[in-house]
């Protein structure tokens, strides 16, 4: 087991009616601005909850976050704050709102170019106003993490950034709030909570049992649950599984002390900048291809996956391996997520301009290894076709 150091400050408060207890978490003299995304979060009745719970605090609202939150967007909200005062921020919604609402606590106060937040990857981040979220939508992670993910649409960039002030101080999930979903998006939520931690635990051996015992243990959960969330949209008890998984997927337990690879992300990423796809659907595409592309380094881990969550106990470490790659992509058609280029209308004319785009970004040197090059990319985009 590699050398690790594990800091996770967010309060998750956890079950059915828990947006009441805003009331308590959020502090009583704060003046809070409320970031959502489209007008479902009024429909369901999810912000008059919010609303109601934050008793006679005063509060603003900001909606129209995207599905890929955009700087152009959330820049809006930034001068909103600075102008207005508002000092807490309140995410209701997915990954994306949150992603968003970490972008903006950190840009207002920023006293340089507001882009810098992301380019630098959060490393001149020094202070970001508190936030809190409630959840959804399971699928990124966000609520536990201090990542995020922001699409500049100008620049034609999808970048990604980190740092310890975006923790959020406290996150409600309530699974009945993914009662309403679509099924789409809780097909994308599944296969993007799987890639999460595919990406943490498919790399090579460094003999860190417990992180993997808990990978392959959340991997099995996804792929028993994960056809009954579309088939039973209200059982209660698999959705609070999915909403729990999702954020353990992505909390940095299971990725302390191991190698992580992120090739996928970053090949995803691309094709959801260039060509408009859920960057779940994007993962789906890149991962089988990748898996089989980087099958040399990585099939010793890959027969363990084999062995521990797929039940494959036949055939030579390589034939397990592969076993694996093909039952994955099962599994992503299972939960109705193309996995080729082909099921999106995407023709080989994509290829270059990808690949073009990764370097332009500098995706040069991906993976555990950082030896997957603009070439190699290619080619795993040639095989997702």
């Amino acid at each position: 087991m590699n050398n690790f150091e594990f800091y996770n400050p967010t309060r998750i408060v956890f079950g059915e009616g828990k947006v009441a207890e805003l009331n308590r978490l959020v502090p009583k003299n704060a003046k809070v601005l409320i970031l959502f995304g489209g007008e479902s979060a009024r429909k369901t009745g999810t912000l008059d909850e919010v609303e109601h719970a934050l008793g006679d605090r005063e509060f603003g609202l900001f909606g129209g976050i995207e599905a890929n939150p955009r700087y152009e967007t959330l820049i809006k909200t930034v001068d909103k704050i600075e102008q207005e005062g508002f000092d807490f921020l309140l995410a209701v919604g997915g990954g994306s709102v949150i992603d968003g609402t970490k972008f903006v606590a950190a840009a207002v106060n920023y006293p340089g170019d507001k882009w810098e937040v992301v380019t630098s990857g959060g490393t001149t981040i020094k202070t970001a106003l508190p936030f809190g979220t409630v959840l959804t939508l399971p699928a990124t992670g966000s609520e536990m993490n201090k990542g995020s993910v922001i699409t500049r649409t100008e620049l034609q960039s999808k970048l990604a950034f980190m740092s310890d002030k975006v923790f959020p101080q406290f996150s409600i999930l309530d699974p009945v709030k993914t009662y309403t979903l679509p099924p789409s998006q809780i097909s994308n939520g599944v296969v993007d909570a799987f890639v999460h931690i595919v990406e943490q635990y498919l790399t090579y051996p460094v003999n860190a049992n417990v992180q993997d015992v808990f990978a392959e243990g959340l991997l099995k959960t996804l792929i028993e649950i994960g056809p009954k969330a579309l088939e039973t949209p209200k059982d209660y008890d698999i959705r609070a599984n999915l909403m729990w998984t999702a954020t353990l997927a992505l909390n940095g337990l299971i990725g302390a002390g191991v190698p992580q690879d992120w090739s996928t992300h970053m090949l995803g990423h691309e094709i959801t900048v260039l060509y408009g796809l859920d960057h779940a659907q994007t993962l789906a595409i890149v991962l089988p291809s990748m898996l089989i592309e980087k099958l040399p380094q990585k099939q010793a881990k890959l027969a363990q996956y084999a062995e521990q969550v797929w039940g494959i106990s036949q055939g030579t470490e390589k034939e397990k391996a592969l076993k694996a790659i093909e039952l994955t992509r099962e599994f992503f058609e299972k939960m109705q997520v193309g996995t080729r280029f082909i099921d999106y209308n995407l023709t080989q004319d994509v290829i270059e301009p990808l690949v073009k785009s990764l370097e332009v970004h500098n995706m040069v040197t991906l993976g555990e290894h950082q030896d997957i090059t603009p070439e190699v990319s290619r080619r795993v985009y040639m095989a997702a076709l």
